[in-house]
């Protein structure tokens, strides 16, 4: 079966978001306001470069819903940053990989994108899996665990915007209006609660989650308008895998045989959503 574009797409920007994260759990006395200010600051000096070099209009179209998507980005990645410090990555991982869900829901019911049947027995196998991966893990507390919930809600909101995009905007457009909205917040923040990194350690994994971000905002961006949003929110799911290799590598992390279990269910669905259009020819 030959795999679209937009699937390898969010494949690898799966990957770069996870390698991203670990970054950002690396650095546990930095506050996470202040790295998404790091973030920010770098990725929109890569944006102007970009956009300048290509002779791409910096502010696009549809400013309102461009600046929706910034505003929802901005919350949802704060939030994120603090789950991610506080719980193992591949928990946080899994809070995370909620969002498909309810990627998928607002599609349907804001964007009209169809969902067959069949489909929601996919989402559900999936999400089964991450239930069981989460498993009752004593490392987690409710607080984190509501968190991650609430992160993963507004960046499906986020990604829905991203949909409504596809057609009036340039994919660097989108992604230069995340840091172009989310610096004033994270500045305002930071003037209150601020720790100035030490050594090249630090300011190396600060740089690397920039200089990932963008790749992956990109990657993302692009695979959300090539095809469906529900097809590439299940897509997303694969960032499990990864946050628990990552894990287990650089941290330590390791879980039993439930987490396995888990895994092997949400590739299963996210295995059969990708391949359903394709297979059944559901048009």
């Amino acid at each position: 079966m030959k795999i679209s574009k937009g699937v390898w797409l969010m494949l690898w920007a799966s990957f770069l978001f996870t390698l991203m994260s670990a970054c950002v759990k690396a650095l546990p006395t930095i506050p996470a306001v202040e790295l998404v200010w790091f973030r920010s600051l770098i990725s929109i000096v890569l944006c102007l470069v970009a956009l300048k070099k290509n002779k791409i209009p910096f502010f696009g179209n549809n400013k309102k819903v461009l600046v929706a998507r910034g505003l929802f980005g901005a919350v949802s990645l704060m939030v994120t940053y603090n789950v991610v410090q506080n719980i193992p990555l591949a928990t946080s991982s899994v809070l995370h990989y909620v969002s498909p869900i309810f990627t998928a829901l607002i599609a349907f019911l804001v964007l009209g994108e169809k969902l067959y049947k069949i489909q929601w027995l996919f989402f559900a196998i999936s999400f089964a899996g991450v239930l069981i991966m989460k498993g009752f893990d004593s490392r987690v507390e409710t607080l984190y665990l509501c968190l991650g919930i609430v992160a993963a809600f507004l960046a499906a909101c986020a990604y829905n915007c991203i949909r409504v995009l596809k057609d009036s905007e340039h994919p660097l457009v989108i992604v230069f209006y995340f840091p172009l909205v989310t610096l004033p917040i994270t500045s305002a923040i930071c003037l209150f609660d601020w720790v100035t990194p030490t050594g090249w350690q630090e300011w190396g994994l600060i740089l690397a989650i920039g200089l990932l971000t963008q790749l992956a905002q990109l990657a993302m961006t692009k695979a959300y308008q090539a095809e469906e949003a529900a097809k590439i929110a299940s897509v997303s799911y694969t960032g499990i895998i990864h946050a628990i290799i990552v894990g287990i590598i650089f941290f330590q992390e390791y879980f039993d045989w439930k987490v396995i279990a888990g895994m092997c269910l949400v590739l299963v669905g996210v295995i059969l959503n990708v391949s359903f259009k394709r297979v059944f020819r559901v048009k």
